[in-house]
């Protein structure tokens, strides 16, 4: 808990829940990133794909824009290979897939509409994560 920021987490909370209301009330769709990010290369409309890669440009940019302004260093973790990365993101994609969506979709949208498969899929995720983070821990020994 040495890293428990409560202040900017209250704001990136605030900023993610007003952006995603902004997104449904203008666009009436849902800020899931997985299902953003699919329907750029699955959806033939020219109007979807730009609103999606927008919202892509947006997400990542917005993280440049904070780290240039708020500049943290970060001890890179060295049992972290480029290979257990992109297996770990494969992972995640398949999730998303047999779970119907992505933690965004169902955590920050699918709660807030009081989906009960959107709670189900949450409690998933929490858990899923919690038991992960156990065996890591346990059985490679990786420090947090």
């Amino acid at each position: 808990m040495e890293n428990f920021t409560p202040y900017s987490a209250l704001a990136g909370g605030i900023l993610i829940g007003i952006s995603a209301s902004i997104l449904m009330y203008l666009n009436g769709r849902v800020a899931g990133i997985s299902g953003i990010v699919s329907g750029i290369f699955n959806n033939p409309s020219r109007q979807e794909k730009l609103w999606r890669l927008a919202f892509v440009v947006g997400l990542v940019g917005g993280a440049f824009v904070y780290a240039y302004f708020f500049p943290v260093v970060v001890a890179p973790r060295e049992y972290m290979t480029t290979a257990l990365l992109v297996v770990g993101g494969l992972i995640v994609g398949v999730g998303t897939a047999m779970g119907g969506g992505c933690t965004s979709g169902h955590g920050v949208c699918g709660i807030s509409r009081f989906s009960l498969r959107s709670i189900t899929a949450t409690m998933t995720f929490l858990a899923s994560g919690i038991v992960t983070v156990y065996f890591v821990k346990m059985f490679l020994g990786a420090a947090s």
